[in-house]
């Protein structure tokens, strides 16, 4: 980011002595220098207290001021200085001139320069604001003489601001979307990124989270007071009656909204100010190339869980190959037993975890496949007690109370056998998590409720063991992760994410007083009640 501020200022005037003026007013010490005795002299005779510009001028950028008499000569100063590389920032441009006028000279110059802040300054108003904004860009101002010096500082300081702004944010853009980074760099990237965003709005007061398909909102950063002055699920409303689409950027009232992937920035204006057109331009086309940076992370992490997946994959999933016919023999050795009546009590549960091997064999390889899934109606009622069922058959539930508080009625395009083992899979975790720990009163809730919109339903799988270590609570559903657990693969959560995302659903965890799981799942419209 270059910090030197272009102040680069051409005044565009038919009369030599407005020309001047602002000359003098942005460069005071081109006209004369006074020698220190005069100073001296001056300031017992008259006043001992200095002039108001004189403390202003040292805050002030270092301006530096060309001039032309017509919009003509005005126009080949501004090709020249594209030419060379030294643009102006600012173009003080009276309205009223021989020749093009002021708006003519403007509509000119922006055939060659958009980036320019171009401020008229005049005493007649023979043009509407509305009418200059369409034909000279959003980034103009308009002054009226007669003026005050300190007025055409002001204006001069804010126009070469803003103009620096737009630049920074411009080679910010060209930095941030050839980012390339890994999961771990990807927090310190979305904190710059919603610093950026709310500096270049101008404010101290914003908001950046996670957007799901349900417009559920999880907040991960945040400036100023926001929330105190609206509250996150007033900022979710506004999102979700706007519709905003992904990389997109608009304004409602004193809020801004961009959509940057699948997170969500709100950031609070200052006076109800309203955002140019070109600077919301900008914005988008950074919005843009943040979410390719945020993408390029995602990717670079999805690639890393690839390669390590094709080494282990390739390998287990031979074994698992050679192991599926041995299970498979079982069921039919028992049926054999049951034809000659061998009869034992064994032989139901004999076949129960032949069917379980099998089904996980499958649900790896299928995993390691991605193969799709094959979605009909499915009672999720139904599907919940029999992942119930298969997590019990395989740890046992023992003395830890399952609460059930499910929605009636819920119906949900899927795959039954994969929404089975969803249920199975974080339902069991919550069972061996609780027995391990040694959890007093253990208990594991169950329930489901129908998002806002009545379009998803979301699945609540909640136990109350220890929670999830903060260490790995970010990455607890990659492959190979555990959990307070002496026996597992670190795949189950892996598997559960692939077949939630493959319903067009999603899943997420977070720790309130034990380990909360949240699936949210479409449901079939022509179906609910």
């Amino acid at each position: 980011m270059n910090d030197t501020i272009n102040a680069s200022v051409l005044v565009i005037d038919d009369e030599e002595l407005e020309r001047d003026s602002i000359e003098d007013i942005l460069v005071p010490t081109s006209n004369y220098k006074e020698d220190a005795s005069f100073t001296l002299a001056k300031d017992i005779l008259f006043t001992n207290e200095k002039p108001l510009l004189t403390s202003l001028e040292r805050c002030l950028p270092l301006f530096t001021v060309d001039k032309a008499g017509s919009g003509k000569e005005g126009l080949e100063m501004v090709k020249k200085s594209i030419a060379e590389n030294r643009p102006y920032a600012v173009i003080f441009l009276d309205m009223r001139m021989p020749g093009w006028d002021g708006l003519e000279t403007a509509i000119e110059i922006r055939k060659y320069d958009g980036k320019a802040e171009i401020i008229f300054v005049t005493a007649f108003s023979d043009h509407t604001i509305e009418d200059i904004i369409v034909k000279a860009g959003q980034n103009v101002g308009y002054h009226c003489k007669p003026y005050a010096p300190e007025e055409i500082i002001l204006l001069a300081t804010k126009a070469v601001t803003d103009y620096s702004k737009l630049r920074n944010l411009e080679q910010l853009i060209e930095v941030i979307s050839s980012i390339s980074m890994n999961e771990q760099q990807l927090h310190p990237l979305l904190w710059n990124i919603l610093n950026q965003f709310a500096g270049y709005v101008n404010t101290d007061q914003a908001l950046m989270g996670k957007l799901n398909t349900d417009y559920s909102y999880e907040q991960i950063f945040s400036m100023g007071a926001l929330e105190e002055n609206m509250h996150p699920d007033k900022l979710i409303a506004l999102a979700r009656t706007a519709q905003i689409g992904k990389e997109e950027v608009i304004q409602l009232d004193e809020v801004v909204l961009a959509r940057v992937d699948h997170y969500i920035i709100f950031a609070s204006l200052k006076m109800h100010e309203r955002l140019k057109t070109e600077k919301l331009y900008l914005l988008k086309l950074f919005v843009q190339s943040a979410a390719k940076a945020i993408q390029n992370a995602v990717l670079h992490e999805e690639l890393l869980q690839k390669e390590k997946l094709s080494a282990v994959g390739k390998a287990i999933g031979m074994v698992i190959h050679d192991l599926k016919p041995p299970i498979q023999y079982i069921k039919i050795l028992t049926d054999l037993m049951r034809k000659d009546q061998v009869e034992s009590r064994w032989m139901l549960a004999i076949d129960q975890c032949a069917d379980q091997a099998s089904e996980i064999f499958e649900d790896f390889l299928d995993y390691i496949r991605e193969k799709p899934i094959f979605k009909q109606p499915v009672d999720l009622n139904k599907v919940i007690e029999k992942g119930i069922q298969m997590a019990d058959q395989k740890s046992g539930i023992g003395n830890i109370s399952i609460i059930r508080n499910l929605a009636k009625g819920i119906t949900v395009p899927g795959d039954e056998n994969k929404l089975k083992r969803i249920i199975m899979n974080l339902v069991g975790n919550a069972i061996e998590v609780l027995k391990e720990q040694k959890v007093p009163s253990p208990c594991i809730e169950i329930s489901t409720k129908r998002d806002a919109g009545d379009q998803f339903i979301n699945l609540i799988i909640k136990d109350n063991g220890p929670g999830i270590p903060d260490s790995i609570l970010n990455t607890v559903f990659e492959p190979f992760v555990t959990l307070h657990k002496t026996n597992g693969t670190g795949l189950g959560l892996a598997i559960v994410k692939q077949f939630v995302l493959a319903h067009g659903g999603n899943v997420k965890v977070v720790n309130n007083a034990g380990a909360l799981f949240t699936v949210t799942l479409p449901v079939l419209p022509a179906l609910k009640t």
